[in-house]
């Protein structure tokens, strides 16, 4: 079976940084699709990064040149580098893949999830 799972979430300071990675096991193929949601208490989840095959990523605007989203496809890795963090940033993180080639959006998401990891940026 297939499962993701995340991991580098923490406390960190307004202004500081954290690095998620989300780790892939089980798949029979390699992911085409890999992105980045969070949701944040009493809010909807949304997207924070997408990244397609081929090197197309995708942010939302409230993250742009702060976040960098990345792969690892030898070692069927993801990660989510994020820099001068803002409390506006506080949310359950999750990674999500998919096997084909989708453009993933708020609303559209590959078929796997992650368990999500907090991130809180205090103030």
């Amino acid at each position: 079976q297939v499962q993701l799972v995340e991991s580098g979430g923490g406390l960190v300071q307004a202004g500081g940084s954290l690095r998620l990675s989300c780790a892939a096991s089980g798949s029979i193929r390699s992911f085409n699709t890999w992105g980045w949601y969070r949701q944040a208490p009493g809010k909807q989840r949304e997207l924070v990064a997408g990244l397609g095959n081929g090197g197309f990523t995708n942010y939302a605007d409230s993250v742009k040149g702060r976040f960098t989203v990345s792969r690892d496809n030898a070692k069927n890795t993801v990660s989510l580098q994020m820099n001068s963090l803002k409390p506006e940033d506080t949310a359950v993180y999750y990674c999500n893949a998919d096997h084909f080639s989708r453009v993933l959006t708020t609303t559209r998401w590959g078929n796997y999830w992650g368990q999500g990891t907090q991130v809180t940026v205090s103030s």
